[in-house]
């Protein structure tokens, strides 16, 4: 994930949130459940590369609602 504007979080599962920022790269390998969006006070713009295009597949998990995101302001930053 390439973040070209704005800032944003990534969290994979179990780790502690990042913020990203215009430049940032994420490298997400397959099977890792995770999180982006933007922060609280910004928006948030990325790019996503697959490797193998014809390979890829996503699987939606459940959204992450206010509280679940507030935490991590509380927590991790």
């Amino acid at each position: 994930m390439f973040v070209t504007a704005g800032e944003g979080y990534y969290q994979a599962e179990g780790e502690p949130a990042q913020r990203l920022k215009a430049g940032d790269v994420v490298n997400i390998p397959a099977g890792v459940k995770h999180w982006h969006g933007a922060a609280d006070d910004s928006w948030f713009l990325h790019l996503v590369a697959a490797s193998d295009p014809g390979k890829t597949e996503n699987e939606w998990f459940e959204p992450v609602n206010d509280e679940q995101y507030d935490y991590l302001f509380c927590k991790y930053l």
